[in-house]
């Protein structure tokens, strides 16, 4: 499975609709995770494939979505993303997520993942 590119609708209907609640409530039983980048941004460029090796090694267990942020600017302000890369990691437990900026490796992708996402 590849990551999953997001929009504003997609995120609305499979994730959050922000429009409806201001109290997050993540919609689906499979953690995610949500990689904030821009076309231009090298570093985002060197993470992308590392979150395609990614997506398929965690499939079934976590999403991974990826969402330009210059696309879609009202949910990057929503998030207060003021660098990129950024990954929003959202767990299943009704815990809040949480926001890591920079272009992590892919060692500590894994690690963050299992620790935040699965609770290994």
């Amino acid at each position: 499975m590849a990551t999953i590119q997001l929009t504003a609708e997609k995120f609305k209907n499979d994730i959050f609709d922000y429009t409806q609640s201001k109290d997050w409530n993540y919609k689906d039983d499979v953690p995610a995770l949500i990689d904030f980048y821009a076309d231009w941004c090298g570093p985002c460029k060197m993470v992308a494939p590392i979150l395609e090796e990614l997506s398929e090694e965690y499939e079934g267990k976590v999403k991974i979505y990826k969402l330009d942020t210059e696309a879609e600017q009202e949910l990057s302000a929503m998030f207060g993303i003021r660098s990129i890369p950024s990954m929003l990691f959202i767990p299943v437990d009704g815990e809040q997520p949480k926001m890591q900026a920079g272009a992590l490796p892919k060692k500590a992708l894994e690690n963050a993942i299992n620790s935040e996402l699965l609770g290994e």
